[in-house]
């Protein structure tokens, strides 16, 4: 038998559950997204804030950055995707353009000349922007195609990559080129590439792997992978960051010594602890424990993005989002991992934990570009 007074309140619910849906609906905004961004950086000025001591200047300066990140996230959300899929070549090309001019006026920092520190301006890092230009063009040149890619689709999609990652090399920074090639690899992977090819690329970079390493490898870069084998070979010059990092995650243990108690970090034995090394930090005030809180929150955003390329109403939208993703997974998977002794140390910071600047604001713009996707032109899903 029916209630009037139910099924009233029902209706009532549920337009007021439209209601709250069309809004964020019409503020281009994805609330799982927007909730997770958030989580994470509220996270970070806490480890931060234990990093670097109580540094006020430095968690204003974070945070001053994470609200420009998140003008910049919903600012990008407002246009429509295929907007950037239209202006993707001559963005592209501007790219490129500051890669050449950073060669020539750049400022070094940190051994890597990758900066633009123009009098009355912001420093910015052009390469951090192309972790995203790159897969935003692979995506408009390869969506228009027949897929899977045939295989002069597939040479040109290598030079659209190589163009920007050899650059940056240029610039010293390894670990930024990395990501820019891997955005860009991850579209082609995306679009349905045939196994064999994939296969077949994996067997020539890992013959010439020995070669690269013989003859073009530079001096620090041959050093890192002698530190990586064996960080004991020089413990108190190259293996010193790593071999600190370890004993910090050793010590923490599953519970951790306590907030502000890390001792390798506050007696100052894991330099750039307030950046590429922060999971060192966290590993050894929280443990364990505190450091799966942090991959929980890394894994709720990651798996709204994969439900945003898998709900994504065209092939541009899932090979964008899709890349974005997967991207942002690689980048807490590395810094994760080179924190560890797992792979080489490569500079790259913890997404929206370590301190930085360009780099999260360009996170930032690639929520945002998710948001665009999930919001403009999307197949129903929660």
């Amino acid at each position: 038998m029916n209630n009037p007074d139910f099924v009233r309140q029902a209706s009532s619910f549920n337009a007021s559950r439209r209601s709250g849906a069309s809004l964020w609906q019409a503020l281009h905004i994805d609330p799982p997204l927007l909730i997770g961004v958030c989580l994470l950086g509220a996270f970070g000025l806490f480890v931060l804030n234990s990093a670097t001591g109580g540094d006020q200047a430095v968690i204003r300066r974070q945070g001053i950055v994470m609200v420009v990140g998140l003008i910049v996230m919903c600012a990008v959300a407002q246009f429509n995707v295929h907007f950037f899929r239209r202006w993707a070549p001559p963005i592209y090309g501007a790219g490129i353009a500051l890669l050449i001019l950073v060669l020539f006026i750049g400022a070094e920092v940190n051994g890597a000349k990758s900066w633009i520190d123009l009098p009355g301006l912001p420093r910015f890092q052009p390469s951090e922007i192309m972790k995203f230009v790159v897969p935003v063009l692979l995506a408009w040149y390869l969506a228009s195609r027949p897929l899977p890619p045939k295989f002069k689709h597939l040479f040109w999609s290598a030079v659209m990559i190589v163009i920007p990652a050899g650059l940056i090399v240029l610039q010293n920074d390894t670990g930024t080129a990395i990501m820019v090639f891997m955005s860009g690899v991850f579209v082609v992977l995306l679009a349905g590439i045939r196994w064999r090819i994939v296969f077949a690329g994996l067997f020539v970079g890992l013959l010439g792997s020995p070669a690269w390493y013989l003859f073009l490898a530079q001096a620090h870069q041959k050093n890192r992978i002698l530190t990586f084998l064996d960080p004991y070979r020089d413990p108190t010059g190259a293996g010193y960051n790593i071999i600190q990092s370890q004993i910090a995650i050793g010590s923490g243990g599953i519970y951790g010594k306590g907030y502000g108690n890390g001792a390798q970090s506050h007696l100052d034995f894991i330099p750039e602890s307030h950046t590429d090394f922060i999971l060192a930090v966290l590993a050894e005030e929280f443990g364990l424990l505190g450091v799966l809180f942090l991959i929980g929150l890394y894994l709720f955003v990651l798996l709204r993005g994969f439900a945003i390329a898998y709900a994504a109403r065209d092939l541009f939208g899932r090979l964008l989002a899709g890349s974005i993703t997967l991207t942002f997974f690689l980048y807490v998977f590395i810094n994760m991992a080179m924190v560890s002794g797992l792979v080489p140390v490569i500079g790259l910071p913890l997404p929206l934990i370590s301190r930085g600047g360009t780099s999260i604001v360009t996170l930032f713009i690639g929520f945002g570009l998710l948001m665009s996707i999930q919001t403009h032109d999307r197949q129903k899903f929660p």
